[in-house]
């Protein structure tokens, strides 16, 4: 007896010894301290500043006058239909994209309409295409099938599509795949990529088509009493700048562009009905304001929360007549040009190893992490020069703060900076970098890509910018 229970003693030590083991084998195959490494000693950086330089020797701007064109088409989906039909945007059930809290239930209907709208710019044959989508981000996958059909059928390169977002949190969603991507755009549905990017190319062929003679401007204003820092407070900063460009053609038809960086969160989760948020409502104000298009793209929105002074459906009319109105103010003193510097700049950027993060030292080893963040090993920066502004695109929940620092560079050489989110990709929240060790849902849970990253785009960025400024 007593032999019996020392053997099954003996098991059991070797069990848990094999156990312990076991356990220590797979933490350190699965985890890993955070990578503090700096970026500008990693392959990943020399990688992407050999293909900058090469590509900025060739790079050319044209000069001459301008022709524009305008398109949009509607991202209304019908729900509840009796059958899906995504070639007409009709699905019996579609989440929403934005809330996690909404655990993927589908929309009810549709509040006010959603759009994706382009406006076209030529310039001595050379030609880009700024687009905005009423929607949370413009998925990698989706641009990815809309540039292969514009490639083709309409001859542009993935340089010439300017894109961004107004980064509403009650658009379509089901265009994610996976454990995060599925968490803030609800059950995956192939079909709804397909649809989105249709939506996507109609509006820039639509605006290709309508190329006339056309004259630029661009201006901004302060809208300070609607933006805080949601991350910080006081301690930190917030970016104030409302910029806009009016695209005037020569037979009276304008577009509008505006850009600022309050969150579109204005709508909470319990918003069931799509709805493009206060951005929706300034486009509208502004439209019936001027007869023409307007097209609100995000700003730098990391950490940057909107302040409407109402909540629901009365504090995004509140927040967007109240911006639109600022907007229509300063449009008699903008002054416009036919004649027009213009250039683009593409940049396929390799991005350092992923740094999802358990606790503040310690993440998932790369290739755990990458089964459940959407984001690649490769991202995209774009900028486009018009005349004496340049416009950066980027492909995260940016930083205000960050893009302060933007503007002030180019300030001081002569130019206009105008900085983009959701640029049809995303890395998640790319932040200053003292704020990495913070808890919180943007330091924590959206720096993807560690700590150096807030520098890495920064240096590229500029870098990029004052390869068009300078020239």
């Amino acid at each position: 007896m007593i032999r019996a229970v020392k053997r099954l003693v003996r098991i059991g030590l070797w069990t848990l010894a094999g156990l312990a083991v076991l356990v220590v084998a797979m933490g350190i195959l699965s985890l890993d301290g955070v990578d503090s490494r700096p970026y500008f000693r990693e392959g990943y950086y020399a990688q992407t500043i050999a293909q900058l330089r090469a590509s900025a020797e060739t790079n050319q701007l044209a000069r001459g006058d301008l022709a524009a064109g305008f398109g949009r088409a509607k991202l209304n989906p019908t729900v509840n239909a009796a059958q899906d039909a995504p070639a007409q945007g009709q699905f019996r059930s579609l989440p929403m994209a934005g809330y996690g809290a909404r655990h993927g239930k589908s929309a009810t209907g549709t509040h006010d309409d959603l759009y994706i709208k382009a406006v076209a710019l030529r310039v001595q044959g050379k030609i880009g295409v700024m687009v905005g989508a009423d929607a949370l981000i413009i998925p990698r996958e989706v641009t990815e099938m809309a540039v292969q059909r514009l490639e083709k059928e309409s001859g542009l390169a993935r340089e010439q599509i300017y894109l961004s977002a107004t980064h509403t949190h009650c658009s379509v969603g089901a265009w994610g795949e996976g454990l995060v991507g599925e968490a803030f755009a609800g059950g995956f549905q192939p079909q709804a990529r397909v649809w989105f990017a249709d939506c996507l190319v109609t509006a820039v062929q639509s605006a290709l088509k309508d190329l006339k003679p056309a004259q630029y401007g661009h201006g901004h204003f302060v809208a300070s009493q609607y933006i805080r820092n949601r991350l910080v407070g006081g301690l930190g900063r917030v970016d104030p700048e409302f910029c806009y460009a009016v695209v005037k053609q020569n037979t009276g038809k304008q577009a509008v562009l505006g850009v600022f960086g309050a969150h579109a969160t204005v709508l909470d989760d319990d918003m069931m009905e799509f709805s493009a948020d206060y951005p929706g409502c300034w486009e509208r104000a502004v439209e019936q304001a001027t007869g023409g298009m307007a097209v609100f793209l995000a700003g730098g929105v990391g950490s940057q929360s909107p302040v409407p002074g109402g909540s629901g459906v009365a504090g995004t009319e509140q927040m967007g007549q109240a911006l639109a109105k600022m907007l229509v103010d300063q449009l008699p003193q903008t002054a416009l040009t036919n004649a027009v510097t213009f250039g683009m700049f593409g940049l396929d950027v390799t991005m350092p190893p992923l740094n999802v993060r358990l606790t503040d030292g310690i993440r998932l080893r790369p290739w755990l992490a990458a089964k459940l963040v959407p984001a690649r090993s490769h991202s995209y920066l774009e900028i486009f020069r018009l005349d004496d502004s340049v416009w950066i695109s980027t492909p995260c929940d940016f930083s205000g703060e960050l893009a302060l620092g933007i503007k002030d560079f180019l300030q001081a050489r002569g130019k206009s900076g105008i900085v983009t989110s959701f640029n049809g990709d995303y890395v998640g929240y790319v932040i200053p970098s003292r704020y990495y060790h913070m808890d919180g849902y943007e330091p924590r849970l959206m720096s993807f890509f560690g700590p150096n990253v807030p520098d890495y785009f920064d240096e590229l960025i500029r870098t990029m910018a004052l390869s068009l400024a300078s020239k």
